[in-house]
């Protein structure tokens, strides 16, 4: 009996301390922090806030069927799960950013849905997630081959866009390392608080509500547009607002569209924007059952023919394990429907420099060769 008794007392122990460790580790401040105070305010004022959240602007279940909460993760877990990560590295090209001609406008893919851009003579940096894409990264690493860029390996940043607060698309590590070296961030309404809680004095931070428009200068202007899907750190959703982009030049029209799934918001790009020069589209880690979050192949290829534009870009993936499709499968379906469909798609890896003004500029099906 004393024996089961020390047993009982040494296994309450343990559950303390591991209740304690958690507890310590969610008060990390890469959890970010919830609005509060005169940013809160202004949220509450938002047409798109309402109960104490952000609401999509048509109705949107994170599940797109109805089953218990549990059943849905043990089918995530446990269904077939072949061919995830590739087995060899993801081939890239170290691009010296710094080196680039300040005029010219190009495109760098980062890896997942980072991008460095210039436009306009502005330098330009989305989505920069460089070290951690998820809370406990060495559970979820990254590809061999998608990591080669790191804060030193760029320059001074004149404008941080960022699409919403999740994991795989704002990195605390590399905000806290790019911090002194931004001119502003621009981000959807409430992801400001997790920048201020990491040191970002307020006068860098530029938060907009969907469909409204920053123009920093007369010729350089950043709108913010809808997006389908949803927020949050930790465990409280939708306190923050999700978000795309337009950035446009005199010359240049360019689209991001953040994670999203497929909704009217598309068309209306089209028609209020005209011809867009490059649209970045989410594509990759969807589920039947997260349709109304992320795109699934043939709700891209919806949205592409939406925007029509003169090329197309498809982002979020190869790079982190966050479905149960096989790793190539969103850039086969693309590249296969392209054909079919004659979109404009282009290609690029990991580091090579895209003229978005070159319409004849060719890219490989560099996933082809990867085992």
């Amino acid at each position: 009996m004393r024996k089961v008794k020390r047993m009982a007392f040494f296994f309450f122990l343990l559950l303390l301390v591991l209740a304690g460790s958690g507890c310590v580790f969610l008060r990390h401040p890469k959890f970010g922090r919830l609005p509060l105070g005169e940013r809160l305010a202004r949220i509450e004022k938002s047409p798109n806030y309402r109960d104490g959240v952000f609401h999509n602007e048509t109705p949107t279940p994170v599940m797109a069927v109805k089953r218990p909460p549990i059943r849905s993760m043990l089918k995530f877990l446990f269904s077939s799960r072949k061919n995830l990560r590739p087995k060899s590295a993801i081939p890239s090209v170290k691009t010296d950013l710094k080196a680039l001609d300040p005029k010219a406008d190009v495109l760098v893919w980062l890896g997942h849905s980072s991008l460095y851009l210039q436009l306009n003579g502005k330098r330009i940096l989305v989505d920069p997630v460089l070290f951690e894409g998820a809370p406990l990264s060495f559970f979820n690493m990254a590809f061999p081959g998608t990591e080669i860029y790191k804060p030193e390996d760029f320059p001074d940043i004149d404008y941080l866009l960022i699409t919403h607060d999740h994991w795989d698309h704002l990195d605390y590590k590399a905000m806290k390392a790019l911090k002194d070296r931004i001119g502003k961030v621009v981000c959807g309404l409430g992801v400001g608080e997790h920048l201020a809680y990491w040191g970002f004095p307020e006068e860098k931070i530029v938060e907009l509500d969907w469909n409204e428009k920053s123009a920093f200068t007369e010729d350089f202007t950043i709108d913010c547009l809808p997006a389908r899907h949803f927020s949050g750190r930790k465990f409280t959703r939708n306190k923050s607002l999700w978000v795309g982009w337009i950035i446009e030049t005199p010359a240049k029209k360019i689209y991001i569209s953040g994670d999203s799934g497929y909704d009217g918001h598309f068309a209306k790009i089209r028609e209020k924007y005209g011809k867009i020069d490059l649209a970045i589209l989410e594509n990759g880690q969807y589920n039947p059952d997260w349709r109304y979050i992320h795109m699934l192949p043939e709700d891209l290829v919806k949205a592409a023919k939406d925007i029509d534009a003169t090329r197309l870009f498809t982002v979020h993936n190869s790079k982190y394990i966050l479905s149960t499709h096989t790793w190539r499968e969103p850039l086969d379906k693309i590249a296969e429907n392209a054909e079919k469909e004659n979109l404009p798609l282009i290609t690029p890896m990991i580091g090579e420099v895209v003229r978005i003004g070159d319409r004849g500029q060719t890219f490989q099906k560099w996933w082809e060769n990867v085992k």
